[in-house]
């Protein structure tokens, strides 16, 4: 009889450990805008053709006040509110809603539009990164929610945080600061705002070291993406004034575009579609940039605009050629990606308000979730609007909701949900 090979004997434990490995990143949505940050559900969330008659929560929470969203991997979920002195952020069981522990990260802010954070965290292997309003930025442990490192925009890095009572033009130094962080292999690239050469802060997410600093520009409300454009992968990103594209391991400047306005409050993410980008304004409309390269040297070049689209806050989401939004007027639309031309809109799908609602690809059809909380099934159907189903699952919400194994977490001024959308018979 042989001896058993050492290698065989370890197949069967590494096999297995790949499979644990695989089922925990499973229908997660881990950061803002999705698992790939474009909207799109994981390809292993089940397919999600009706929605049902009526929907029960299979948990439900009271939550503080913010417009954060919710974030959701490996069977635990985080999210940030306020208790009526900090920021803090939560972790729960995501399957029954149970607390595993709070941590408050920052002093409180409020204005006109509410208070608590606005930044979507984020969670990466065992750590999670949750900005407040302020600008106090923080790495948490997800075993205990302690600390690991941290950050402050305006000890750090000069950014000085005004508040409501600040002008409009300091954008994120007066309305908070928005934007969600990402991660980037070892990095963690966050949008700072400071305009003495630290636009975006490229961290060690293990250390909290800075890797670079980029950009002289004050923050908006845009959260950056990682795309490949030209060939080059690189970090995109919606300021102030400018959409830019940086070199990822450095931070080198690649090709900036002006997109000057008078409030500076460009709120959506780009979306990137081939060698193109494409961003909208309230002010500007919305247009496409087609980026090129010759050697070290990029252009970038006006691809389309569409002046009279001029979507506020929400991010379109790219589906078979086309970009699926919350349109300007009321409306849901459908806009050709290649050419910017309005295919569809279909009035008054903002009832009563109209500057919001979170769109999420998931298979074939759009899962959209309006201010006034109620879920819409649509069809990803560049010829015509076509509605498959429609729930009121919410109070107001400027929060978008995560969707993982076909549970839907979504999140209004006062509580937090778990809906589930799968059909598991």
């Amino acid at each position: 009889m042989h001896p058993r090979r050492p290698d065989l004997v370890l197949l069967p434990v590494l096999v297995l450990l790949v499979v644990l490995a695989s089922s925990a990143r499973t229908g997660d949505w881990p950061q803002w805008h999705g698992p790939t940050r474009d909207g799109r559900a994981a390809a292993t969330e089940p397919a999600l053709n009706a929605l049902p008659k009526e929907l029960q929560p299979e948990w439900q929470i009271a939550v503080g006040g913010g417009h954060s969203s919710p974030v959701v991997a490996a069977g635990r979920l985080l999210y940030l509110d306020e208790d009526g002195r900090h920021e803090v952020a939560h972790l729960l069981d995501a399957a029954t809603g149970r607390e595993r522990w709070r941590t408050p990260f920052a002093d409180r802010f409020e204005d006109e539009w509410g208070a608590g954070p606005r930044s979507t965290p984020l969670m990466d292997g065992d750590r999670a990164y949750v900005q407040a309003c302020s600008g106090e930025f923080r790495c948490l442990s997800l075993a205990d929610g302690k600390v690991l490192w941290g950050a402050s925009f305006e000890k750090d890095f000069g950014v000085k945080f005004h508040g409501a009572r600040g002008a409009e033009s300091l954008v994120a130094a007066r309305r908070g600061n928005n934007g969600s962080p990402i991660v980037d292999g070892d990095a963690v690239i966050v949008p700072v705002g400071s305009t003495n050469g630290a636009s975006l802060v490229s961290f060690d997410k293990s250390t909290g070291q800075v890797r670079w600093k980029a950009g002289n520009e004050d923050a908006a409300y845009s959260s950056p993406v990682i795309a490949t454009l030209a060939g080059v992968r690189q970090v995109v990103y919606l300021s102030a004034d400018f959409l830019s594209g940086f070199e990822r391991a450095t931070g080198r400047l690649l090709w900036r575009q002006p997109l000057r306005t008078a409030a500076r409050r460009h709120a959506a993410t780009p979306v990137v579609v081939g060698d193109t980008v494409a961003v909208n304004s309230h002010t500007l409309g919305t247009l496409c940039f087609r980026i090129t390269r010759s050697g070290d040297a990029f252009t970038v070049a006006e691809a389309w605009t569409n002046p009279t689209l001029k979507i506020n806050l929400a991010t379109p989401v790219l589906a078979e050629g086309h970009l699926f939004s919350q349109g300007p007027d009321r409306d849901y639309v459908c806009v050709e990606a290649t050419t910017g031309r309005l295919k569809w809109s279909q009035p008054g799908f903002g009832q009563s308000r109209r500057d919001y609602a979170s769109t999420i690809l998931v298979g074939r059809n759009l899962l959209v979730l309006t201010e006034q909380g109620t879920l819409c099934l649509l069809a990803a159907n560049a010829e015509r609007y076509t509605e498959l189903g429609r729930l009121q699952v919410c109070g107001n919400t400027w929060s978008s909701p995560a969707l993982a194994d076909g549970r839907l977490f979504v999140r209004d001024g006062r509580q937090l949900r778990c809906l589930d959308l799968a059909d598991r018979h």
